[in-house]
């Protein structure tokens, strides 16, 4: 919207600025203090010629001034200038003609300047509108409309005289000039308060001064008009210097539209931008009473029908916005999936809720369901989405009236009890449990899924709100890791929960700064004494805790959605060091335990064939560990993900082997190649004979089917030796060597390789030994990837090593 300004040096152009305003301003003073102070009506040669002409020129010079610095390329200044210049060089025509007593006719030239000044200053009005509001509504276009005819109207009454005075002579020319003056000052007035409508809170300091000078002069039009009908103007008085003030304020504002850049600016609604089609629509009502009582004009009357008229259509439109905004509002507030209030809802009802008086407590419990990822995977998302809407009919069906049952987002819901406390808390909470287990109908099957819950107390716990989602989140959270169902914050579970947190970020920069480090335990293959693979065992060498081991930190990569990029991290470890040995001449396979949530992912076959081809490894030199409970629960989307990395060559080991709970069908469907016997039946070996009994047929079974056995927890010669005796292929456990870094295996592979003999271990020693662990103080969070049920080390091994016996 139009061009850049001339290039004028920026102090110089405010200076120019400055005394060309100051001029304008003084000589419009110097005009009105003439008029005032004069002693006589008439016209004056130095007050009326000199001062009034020039009090009108200098305005056109000004915005000349202002035409020149945009360039001549901004249309409405361009136009103003043209405007203010007809008015100003009409009214000098008619000024030097006094001075000569010369008889004005009527029409005269002067009159050419006057009427000229109208379309022009209207177009530069609305296109400098356009070019500020950039684009308008309906509405504001009807709230223009609505001002601009009730102005009209009622500016239309008061020039009723003049209207007929002006039709009443015998000459058409004379007639159509007289009548153009007021209609063009009812248009006028008309344009200011569309343009007033339509900028709205837009409205500057700048266009107040160009409405001002407009309505000023305007007025002093339509007294003049009235003055000239009833035969009592008189040259000379105040009213002359009406347009001189007005002018001056239009050119200011040009002056001013130098400064402002053509860019559309932005509009905050305000209630004040309805006074304007309030006002029009009480004027056009009142014309119209009026009317009943006294002859108007028919163009009055045309105006204020119109007014009410346009007053309908914006009452008809305000009515549907406001429909509409209570729709948006309501739907704010809603969850677009289950219908049940959002968050937004929830912080905005539940401060009014927990002022109640009268209340002897709230209780605030947030849900989150169990394992509602493997859902939306095995399922897909629209079944998902199904079953998030059933669980929101139950849970609303287990509610009182008074409770807000509200869908935070994903899976998580949030209940505000009315009048209860931790006892009956528990009571609803067990109660929304129960409904929740039972199966949900979904595509032809049944599904089942569990909750987890915490809870916190109003206000015993918390007097706000986000105190008490916070609280809950750490209850629910510690509910979801110990399987509790549902538990009640407690005062400890505070800085457990901050604890929890800060183990989440850094873990977060842990897995980027490399602080994940892996370690390596062998495993024995019992017929030809070899060591055929290692398992790899994550570990994190935080900064300040040392070494951690998988119990501190996998749980919390689980819950908080950072497994999947763990498990990137440990698989891209493992591979390399694959590589590095295989590079040395060592060929041995690489387990890595892989979570249910990791193996969930369809592109996992695809990504790990990818790893493997960067490090140019065989895929049999990996194998992935996966447990019962991931292939129970999600046996088809097992069999699918599986035979894929089979087909890549990939193999498939099945952990925890003996304590899931279903049946063993799953062994002749799936592709699996090995099974690892989990440490507790192993263990039991050792003088107990039904154990042995219990292990050989393990072992059995695993042959007939044509898979390898092995033993994971091995911690004794004896039983290491009923384990050959029975058949067993592979073992693995601090008998025969502990989980250690690379450098360290690579160590006791020379050593073993020097003198090679059965269930050789470097588990004595320089070698810090973990201390022996009960069947109880095992970690239950040991999960992908994790050392196979193996105790944990305290420290991390010294470089020293020996050799131990076999013992036996």
């Amino acid at each position: 919207m139009g061009t850049p300004s001339r290039s004028t040096p920026p102090t110089a152009s405010r200076r120019g600025d400055l005394v060309a305003r100051g001029l304008v301003v003084v000589l419009v003073l110097g005009y009105v203090l003439g008029l005032a102070l004069r002693q006589r009506d008439g016209f004056h040669v130095g007050v009326d010629g000199w001062l009034g002409t020039l009090s009108l020129l200098a305005p056109a010079c000004l915005c000349w001034l202002a035409a020149y610095r945009t360039g001549f390329g901004r249309r409405h200044v361009l136009l103003a200038a043209l405007a203010v210049s007809a008015f100003a060089g009409g009214n000098s025509y008619y000024v030097f003609a006094l001075a000569g007593d010369a008889a004005l006719p009527f029409p005269s030239p002067s009159d050419v300047g006057y009427l000229l000044f109208y379309p022009v200053i209207l177009a530069a009005l609305f296109i400098g509108a356009r070019e500020r509001l950039g684009g308008v509504s309906r509405s504001m276009v009807l709230d223009s409309m609505l001002g601009a005819l009730g102005a009209a109207s009622l500016l239309a009454v008061l020039l009723a005289p003049v209207l007929g005075a002006a039709t009443g002579g015998g000459d058409l020319l004379v007639s159509v000039i007289a009548v153009a003056y007021p209609l063009l000052d009812l248009t006028l007035v008309a344009a200011i308060v569309c343009v007033v409508a339509l900028q709205g809170s837009r409205f500057s300091a700048g266009w107040g001064l160009l409405v001002a000078g407009l309505l000023i002069f305007a007025t002093a039009d339509v007294v003049y008009a009235l003055r000239v009908s009833a035969e009592a103007y008189t040259i000379g008085t105040p009213l002359d210097a009406g347009w001189a003030i007005g002018l001056a304020l239009v050119s200011l504002w040009v002056s001013t539209e130098v400064q402002v850049a053509s860019v559309p600016t932005p509009q905050t609604p305000r209630t004040g931008e309805l006074a304007v089609p309030a006002l029009a629509t009480v004027g056009g009502l009142g014309v119209l009473v009026v009317g009943t009582q006294v002859a108007l004009s028919p163009l009055a009357v045309a105006l204020a029908a119109g007014t009410l008229v346009a007053a309908a259509a914006r009452s008809q439109l305000a009515f549907r916005q406001l429909v509409r905004m209570a729709d948006l509002r309501r739907l704010a507030a809603t969850d677009d999936l289950t219908g049940l209030p959002n968050r937004r809802a929830l912080y905005a009802e539940a401060p009014a809720l927990l002022a109640a008086p009268g209340s002897s407590g709230r209780a605030l419990l947030l849900l989150d369901l169990d394992k509602f990822k493997d859902v939306n995977d095995s399922l897909g998302h629209h079944v998902g989405d199904r079953l998030l809407v059933q669980v929101g009919h139950r849970l609303s069906g287990q509610l009182r009236p008074g409770d807000l049952l509200a869908r935070l987002g994903g899976d998580e819901f949030a209940v505000l009890l009315e009048d209860v406390g931790g006892d009956e808390a528990l009571a609803v909470g067990g109660a929304l449990r129960e409904a929740i287990a039972l199966p949900f109908p979904l595509e032809g099957i049944s599904v089942r899924t569990d909750v987890s819950i915490g809870i916190s107390l109003f206000p015993g716990h918390g007097r706000d709100l986000t105190t008490l989602m916070r609280l809950a989140d750490i209850a629910m959270y510690k509910a979801k890791v110990a399987r509790e169902g549902c538990r009640l914050h407690v005062g400890d579970d505070g800085s457990d929960g901050d604890a929890r947190l800060r183990t989440v970020a850094e873990l977060r920069t842990a897995l980027s700064a490399g602080e994940l480090v892996l370690h390596y335990q062998p495993k024995v293959d019992l017929r030809t004494d070899a060591v055929t693979g290692v398992e790899a065992l994550v570990r994190w060498h935080h900064p300040t805790r040392g070494l951690l081991y998988p119990d501190t930190f996998l749980g919390i990569a689980e819950a908080y959605g950072l497994m999947s990029a763990l498990t990137q991290v440990v698989l891209g470890q493992a591979l390399d060091q694959a590589a590095r040995w295989q590079a040395a001449g060592r060929s041995l396979t690489v387990a890595v335990n892989l979570s249910a949530s990791s193996l969930m992912d369809a592109d996992l076959p695809t990504e790990v064939a990818a790893l493997l081809a960067e490090r140019r490894l065989p895929a049999a030199a990996l194998q992935l560990e996966i447990t019962e409970e991931f292939l129970m629960a999600n046996r088809e989307r097992a069999r699918a993900i599986l035979a894929r990395l089979r087909a890549g060559g990939v193999k498939i080991a099945v952990d925890d082997f003996g304590t899931g709970y279903s049946s063993l069908a799953y062994l002749r469907d799936l592709p699996v190649d090995e099974l690892k016997l989990d440490r507790s039946f192993v263990v039991a070996m050792a003088g107990d004979t039904r154990a042995e009994a219990l292990v050989a047929s393990t072992v059995s079974l695993a042959h007939s089917l044509g898979l390898r056995m092995v033993a994971e927890g091995v911690e004794d010669g004896d039983v290491l030796a009923e384990l050959a005796r029975q058949g067993c292929d592979e073992a693995q456990g601090y008998y025969l060597a502990r989980p250690a870094p690379a450098a360290e295996v690579d160590v006791w592979l020379d050593d073993r390789a020097a003198a090679p003999r059965l269930v050789t271990s470097f588990a004595t020693g320089g070698l810090t030994p973990d201390p022996p662990m009960r069947a109880d103080q095992v970690p239950a969070l040991d999960r992908p990837p994790r050392g196979g049920g193996q105790p944990r080390r305290p420290a991390i091994p010294s470089q020293q090593r020996q050799v131990r016996p076999p013992g036996r």
